[in-house]
């Protein structure tokens, strides 16, 4: 049923992943010179901060991507509602694009880490915490179908 507690945490998936898309993932500041690099969901910009100019940018875009398919399995779960096999399913799959898509921004980090600067470690920001969020909502969602999945068929085997 579309009330149960389930529909609330694939929505808050889908806000999740909807941060990651919109805030930025990674940053790292160059100690020694004036220069900042910020990966966000959509490109690897590295930003000279006294003057706010764009020294170089590179497209990741398919980070962007990621993240919106996983939003959209989310609310399409969420519309299975009838169907909690399916439904089920359909999360195991989001947690596998969520998992690639955070493999995809450590690999992007330590690539760019190694590039920029490699004696300074970059931060973490909101972007890369949400898909976190986004897992452990999806792992609670299942939890809450797979126990109605269990509560209809003891209450059919009753009959």
């Amino acid at each position: 049923m579309i009330q149960r507690i389930q529909t609330i945490f694939l929505f808050l998936v889908a806000v999740a992943m909807i941060l990651v898309v919109s805030f930025p993932i990674w940053q790292q500041v160059n100690p020694g010179q004036t220069q900042m690099l910020t990966l966000s969901a959509w490109n690897l910009v590295i930003l000279d901060i006294q003057t706010q100019e764009v020294l170089s940018s590179s497209s990741k875009f398919y980070i962007g991507i990621l993240a919106i398919i996983a939003a959209g399995l989310a609310l399409f779960s969420l519309s299975q509602y009838k169907n909690r096999t399916k439904q089920m399913f359909l999360n195991m799959i989001n947690s596998l694009v969520m998992v690639v898509t955070l493999g995809l921004i450590v690999y992007t980090t330590y690539q760019a880490n190694a590039e920029f600067n490699p004696n300074a470690n970059g931060a973490f920001v909101l972007g890369f915490w949400a898909i976190f969020g986004g897992m452990i909502l999806n792992l609670l969602a299942n939890r809450f179908i797979r126990k109605d999945e269990m509560l209809v068929r003891s209450v059919d085997r009753i009959r």
